[in-house]
């Protein structure tokens, strides 16, 4: 397994998914079809997850997400709660302007549905 690195763009985000456990998802997530966009990551964390680090930090930092990224990545953060069950530890750090409760309240819903802590880091 390698390490995944996709540069961003104005409509997509950057992606860095290394196998050393640390996973960064930052920039906007506006493309037409993401579930498409998503399915390179779909599959590196499937496979990700039948060996994980002893510890995975996910780094979440989108300025703005449509609702189709809103679902890839849900479904993304989803994967990886695989590996608590591995009695893996599993950091997300939330990252959202300050002000922007939208982004903040999204983090919180997710956190919320996927039963696992979230670190709401406010930057300016």
């Amino acid at each position: 397994m390698e390490d995944l690195h996709i540069e961003g763009t104005k409509r997509t985000p950057e992606i860095r998914m290394k196998t050393t456990g640390e996973i960064t998802i930052e920039g906007r997530s506006v493309m037409e079809d993401a579930p498409r966009f998503y399915d390179a990551l779909f599959m590196w964390v499937f496979e990700y997850c039948k060996n994980p680090a002893d510890q995975t930090v996910i780094h979440i930092n989108l300025e703005y997400s449509n609702s189709d990224s809103a679902v890839a990545i849900l479904h993304l953060l989803k994967e990886l709660t695989q590996i608590k069950n591995q009695n893996k530890s599993l950091v997300v750090n939330w990252y959202y302007e300050q002000g922007d409760d939208d982004v903040l309240e999204r983090g919180q819903y997710y956190a919320s549905i996927l039963g696992i802590p979230f670190q709401f880091i406010e930057v300016e």
